[in-house]
């Protein structure tokens, strides 16, 4: 069978994919679909369909299709595909950080770069026509009860509700900008958190200095005496041991300034945008 008709089977099936709704396939479901095909003509027609910006591999053996809605930008949102990603690699994950504040009503938040939290082994980042994802492995991922499921135009896609994204936002500040920029972004949240959304399951998920450190945050620079005493609370009924740490991780211990409460050394000026 020719190359050619070869590709038009290939662009012809995934039109048929496309017409039903499915964005994205992996390499079984297309051997399934062309079990008479060698697998040398099957890559050959992928490869045409690619360099027409018709198909994006996303990963190894993982394929997005880019309708005419999308041609501009070369590639579908991941918001659209991640799900379906996942689900091939066969691991739990979580959309984190200022993608999940974006999600979660963090309007002024448009990163550049794409945060998917999940487990190990480590993933390496996806960097495909301009979007890049980056994949943070963690040993344990958090409860179900501080995930949110929200719908997409091809399914639902797993974000972490607003208290674990400020959670998220404190432990990784370095990979977005600093702790100013995590501090400006719980801001936004904050309308979203209220004193029932902090649940011992987040503590026990939590490591303590993660805890003391949002705890300081919420009621010495953002005011938010509400939340950070249910915090305290839940930390004592939890027996959470707080050691003294200095506010920023990366900076100087300044021994003068200690909050006794949380047990942290103000070794940082936080400045946010309100």
């Amino acid at each position: 069978m020719s190359s050619d008709s070869n590709y038009n089977r290939l662009e012809y099936w995934v039109e048929e994919q496309q017409s039903k709704g499915k964005l994205a396939f992996c390499i079984a479901e297309l051997k399934k679909g062309f079990a008479n095909d060698s697998e040398t003509a099957l890559k050959r027609a992928l490869d045409r369909l690619s360099k027409k910006e018709k198909i994006v591999s996303v990963f190894k053996g993982y394929y997005v299709i880019v309708p005419p809605q999308y041609f501009a930008k070369g590639i579908l949102p991941p918001t659209l595909f991640i799900d379906g990603l996942m689900k091939y690699l066969e691991r739990n994950y979580y959309i984190g950080l200022l993608n999940a504040a974006a999600l979660n009503g963090a309007g002024h938040q448009q990163p550049q770069e794409y945060f998917v939290i999940t487990e190990y082994p480590v993933l390496r980042p996806t960097n495909k026509r301009g979007i890049k994802i980056n994949y943070i492995s963690t040993k344990q991922l958090s409860p179900e009860t501080l995930l949110e499921k929200k719908k997409t135009e091809t399914g639902y896609i797993n974000v972490s509700n607003s208290i674990l994204t400020a959670i998220d936002l404190i432990n990784y500040e370095k990979r977005i900008g600093g702790l100013s920029r995590a501090v400006t972004v719980i801001n936004e949240l904050l309308e979203n958190i209220k004193p029932k959304d902090i649940i011992q399951e987040l503590v026990a998920y939590t490591s303590a200095t993660t805890l003391q450190r949002l705890g300081f945050i919420l009621e010495e620079i953002l005011g938010k005496q509400d939340l950070a005493d249910k915090l305290f609370s839940l930390c004592k009924k939890s027996e959470v041991k707080f050691y003294t740490i200095p506010l920023k991780a990366s900076g100087e211990k300044n021994k003068e300034q200690l909050n006794d409460k949380w047990k942290i050394w103000i070794n940082a000026e936080i400045e946010f945008e309100e």
